[in-house]
């Protein structure tokens, strides 16, 4: 049986093993998931420590780390799913977007480790990955609803149509959220991984520095952050050069605040357009505290279902690349072993 006629007559598995590996950025990480919901494991092995002594993710040094670190990922994912390499049904791996150097590394092991298995190999874009964390929390999931990504890239609002079709409503301009938060977490000496760092300091301040919420009231569901952290790094430096003192856990508070809920208010707005019931949230702004507690308060006011992936399922992960592939595998949105790695994918756009 060819490549592809395997894959075919696997589709027919409503309860494949799907195998994802994750390597977008400073995770190695695998994963086993059953029937694209029920997680078996979930093996993240993380650089981060050493990434911070460098105030942020030097890619060189991430891909020695994915180099070093995959198999034991792989491998140990495997075992504790309690399972063999042989009763996987598909290999699908993170192929965009993301470090192109660390994202080769997880592409090359998957293709080779298909090719070996005599397994389907499937394409998945971490931004898809990041949407369908929320079919890992909830098993009854199932389109349509609205979908608030906002991660260290990308940050928008999706209208998702079913489990292949989607559109987007709205996304940020400029910066995406992560990316603020990681730059006002520099701007007030905190280490990295910024976004962890701010909450930490944001729950120790009040909202009381007057902070501009950008397009909270125009632009339909667009986002931008340019403004907001020029206007932290302006503050910031203001009261420096004035000698003057100022709190540095009411400046992270507020800018949270302004990042925030603004993300939440359109994503309900959205949901009430479209007379949907269900919001879910994904990325790894989505596992900010003061995100989850804004949008859990603003959901049930309005009695919208909301589903919020933990907060493991939020940040990078491989069961959350399983989870699409096995959207895609069922879909037989395969490839072959030409696939290749890609720095920036489109935001819904399937493998090319």
């Amino acid at each position: 049986m060819g490549y592809f006629e395997k894959a075919s007559a696997l589709q027919k598995n409503k309860d494949a093993l799907i195998l994802g590996i994750e390597s977008s950025c400073d995770e190695t990480a695998a994963s086993v998931v059953r029937g694209g919901r029920e997680v078996l494991s979930n093996v993240i092995i993380s650089s981060a420590s050493e990434q911070a002594k460098y105030g942020g993710v030097v890619p060189e040094i991430a891909s020695r780390a994915h180099t070093e670190a995959v198999s034991d990922a792989v491998t140990r994912a495997v075992k504790e799913a309690g399972i063999t390499f042989k009763d996987l049904s598909a290999v699908a791996v993170t192929y965009g977007a993301g470090l192109l150097g660390a994202l080769l590394v997880g592409v090359s092991y998957a293709k080779s480790l298909a090719f070996s298995l005599g397994l389907p190999l499937v394409p998945v874009s971490h931004i898809r990955g990041h949407m369908a964390a929320g079919y890992l929390e909830s098993r009854e999931l199932e389109p349509p609803f609205i979908t608030l990504l906002a991660s260290g890239g990308h940050t928008a609002i999706i209208k998702v149509d079913d489990y292949t079709k989607m559109s987007v409503l709205g996304g940020t301009m400029d910066d995406a959220v992560g990316e603020a938060f990681d730059k006002v977490a520099r701007v007030l000496g905190l280490p990295y991984p910024g976004g962890p760092n701010v909450e930490r300091l944001a729950r120790h301040g009040k909202n009381v520095v007057p902070m501009p919420k950008m397009l909270k009231n125009q632009g339909g569901y667009n986002f931008s952050y340019s403004g907001l952290k020029t206007a932290v790094i302006n503050y910031v430096h203001n009261m420096e050069q004035k000698s003057e003192p100022y709190s540095r856990e009411d400046v992270a508070c507020s800018f949270q605040h302004s990042a925030v809920d603004v993300l939440c208010d359109k994503a309900v707005e959205a949901c009430e357009e479209y007379s949907l019931g269900t919001i879910v949230a994904g990325g790894g702004v989505a596992a900010n505290g003061h995100l989850r507690e804004y949008l859990t308060n603003k959901c049930a006011y309005k009695s919208i279902k909301l589903v919020l992936p933990q907060k493991t399922m939020c940040t990078d992960n491989a069961a959350m690349i399983a989870a699409e592939g096995y959207i895609r595998y069922m879909n037989g949105d395969l490839a072959d072993l030409t696939l290749n790695a890609k720095a920036s994918v489109p935001l819904v756009a399937n493998a090319e």
